[in-house]
């Protein structure tokens, strides 16, 4: 299964106000179950990361690291999550990372 972006300012409000929430040690993320046939996924960064190249590298790490939990373990699954990456993202190693997207997942599964 592919993941897809979540783009649209609505479809953001509905999961910030309608998600359930997950607090991992990178991110924290919010995840709303749809009636659609993909995973939309929808990365934030606050200012408490850094500088923009901070913010962007984390956010770009985080995106990966769902893209890859999706495609090993997320078929059959509708849902958006909104992801917000934390200050503690930019000193933890990328497989723990991907380690705590699948876990995200796998919480969320039926």
């Amino acid at each position: 299964m592919r993941a897809a972006r979540l783009r649209r300012t609505a479809d953001i409000a509905a999961v910030r106000a309608e998600g359930r929430s997950l607090r991992k040690g990178a991110f924290n993320a919010r995840v709303r179950r749809t009636g659609g046939t993909e995973i939309r996924i929808a990365v934030t960064a606050s200012r408490q990361l850094g500088s923009a190249v901070a913010r962007n590298r984390a956010r770009r790490r985080v995106r990966e690291a769902f893209r890859r939990a999706v495609a090993s373990g997320g078929a059959g699954l509708s849902m958006d999550v909104l992801i917000t990456v934390r200050p503690e993202a930019r000193a933890t190693e990328f497989r723990t990372i991907e380690a705590e997207a699948l876990s995200t997942l796998r919480q969320v599964l039926p």
